[in-house]
């Protein structure tokens, strides 16, 4: 597969990942309830994919689950306990941490020109929630921080495996966040618009996206696979602008028009110029 189809496998992903507020707004449950029952659909469509999953059982693929998980339920907490905004900010913390530890575990070099898109996309988040951001609960800003952690190291984990299938490491993540998430599917019973909610969750928000963000981990750096996804939160808002009529705010813009010019700068164009080298 070429870099470049890895890229807008990247894309796919974060784009099917931001349909997450919307749709979770269907869905009346308990937020854990939420978590395990799109996992368990996830973990349906990605087997069915994958059709005889190869589980190793090795280090790389456990942790990267574990991560996974941790990853999920995290996120879920973040947003029970503080603002939506001050989870997904923390939780796109992620860059620094693969740059750091990615450099250490995957031995994949940091450029000054990564630094310096790390920095815009920061910059550019801050942006972005500035007129949203809340001191709220101590707590929830921790899961946030956490829930960023978690999902750098994910990446890095499902990197490791880019000789073998990475996956694997998702279905068992699923599985394992579905079991978590089972003791709290009943206590109360969706509604038929919840039930909706929670099937598009599982296939498309979660399942496929998962199905294009493992298939493209194997071709880009650890890096690469978390800066191109931050512009997950970037289409949110547009979301809930094209279907419940929300406009974005003009803090919201400028950010958002900064990681975006930021990222593309940083893996568009070295793309098109290398295109342009080979056509002479």
């Amino acid at each position: 597969m070429k870099r470049s189809k890895a890229i807008l496998y990247l894309v796919l992903a974060a784009t099917l990942w931001s349909l997450a507020g919307i749709l979770i707004k269907m869905v009346q449950w308990n937020p854990l309830a939420i978590a395990g029952a799109r996992s368990a659909i996830s973990a349906l469509v990605i087997w069915a994919f994958v059709r005889k999953p190869n589980f190793t059982w090795k280090l790389d693929q456990i942790l990267a689950a574990l991560f996974y998980a941790a990853t999920v339920l995290l996120f879920v907490c973040a947003n029970k306990f503080t603002t939506a905004a001050n989870a997904i900010l923390l939780q796109y913390g992620s860059p620094v941490y693969i740059a750091i530890f990615g450099s250490l575990i995957l031995k994949e070099k940091t450029k000054i020109s990564d630094w310096i898109t790390i920095g815009l996309v920061i910059f550019g988040m801050f942006l972005f929630f500035v007129d949203k951001l809340e001191p709220t609960s101590l707590m929830g800003n921790f899961m946030g921080v956490l829930s960023g952690i978690a999902f750098a190291f994910l990446i890095i984990f499902l990197r490791k495996q880019k000789d073998a299938s990475p996956i694997e490491s998702t279905i068992l993540g699923n599985i394992l966040t579905a079991l978590i998430g089972l003791p709290f599917m009943f206590k109360s019973v969706p509604d038929i618009t919840s039930w909706i909610g929670i099937i598009l969750l599982g296939v498309f928000q979660l399942g496929l996206s998962y199905i294009f963000y493992s298939i493209a981990i194997k071709y880009v750096t650890a890096l690469e696979a978390v800066l191109v996804s931050v512009i997950e939160p970037i289409l949110n808002p547009i979301w809930v602008f094209l279907f419940v009529g929300e406009r974005p705010t003009m803090w919201a813009f400028f950010g958002g028009s900064v990681i975006l010019i930021s990222v593309t700068l940083r893996y568009a164009l070295p793309s098109v110029r290398n295109r342009s080298t080979k056509s002479v």
